[in-house]
């Protein structure tokens, strides 16, 4: 217990890291799957078709290689990120790739007789989006994302990989350094706090969106 005592700051100040990351992940990440998925839901084909294909691809491959490809693959062509702005632009597009199927699903769930019912009333499309259709899609996709959400926390550990002083990366230089495995529980002591703590937060603000029921 003193090992992990002593140890801990040195996991803490890794996990400000992995909270930068979570924080920016979902700042970036939630706005642009909900622009995606009216995108997904459109009409226009050629639009459709080439967001499906971006989905498909952030869902059909692993998030570490995206990774490695945006830090190692990008030079190739130009184009570099440091070690942070890397993970960040990997973790955003991947994410928004979920975010924008689940909530291509819940706008398409709306029946289309409220699209209707908005135009005969007299509102534009941007208020039918933002008044009517988001905050009831809202409502019905928040368990999904709130899942995506509680995911993210576990994947900035992949971060490692680039070489970034996360909270894991912390834990397994004290691990090498030290010859014990005890760092190791310190990081899954972080970890489920932060879970934890994502996952009462999300149960409130559920709660406070039942009435939409």
């Amino acid at each position: 217990m003193d090992y992990l005592i002593n140890v801990m700051p040195q996991l803490l100040q890794g996990a400000s890291t992995t909270l930068k990351l979570f924080a920016y992940t979902i700042l970036g990440s939630l706005p642009l799957g909900i622009l995606l998925s009216f995108g997904l839901a459109s009409r226009f084909k050629p639009l459709k078709w080439l967001l499906q294909l971006y989905v498909w691809i952030m869902r059909g491959t692993p998030l570490l290689l995206q990774l490695i490809f945006v830090f190692y693959g990008l030079p190739l062509v130009g184009i570099i990120f440091d070690r942070f702005d890397a993970a960040l632009f990997a973790f955003v597009l991947n994410y928004a790739a979920y975010y924008a199927e689940i909530f291509r699903g819940g706008i398409q769930s709306i029946p289309v007789g409220q699209y209707e019912a908005s135009r005969v009333i007299g509102l534009t499309p941007v208020q039918t989006i933002t008044r009517i259709i988001i905050p009831q899609v809202t409502k019905i996709v928040l368990p999904s994302v709130g899942n995506e959400v509680i995911n993210l926390v576990k994947d900035t550990s992949l971060v490692y990989i680039l070489g970034l002083s996360d909270v894991m990366r912390a834990g397994k230089i004290a691990m090498e350094r030290d010859t014990t495995l005890l760092p190791l529980f310190g990081v899954a002591i972080i970890y489920l706090v932060l879970t934890g703590v994502t996952s009462v937060i999300l149960k409130q603000l559920e709660n406070r969106l039942n009435y939409y029921r």
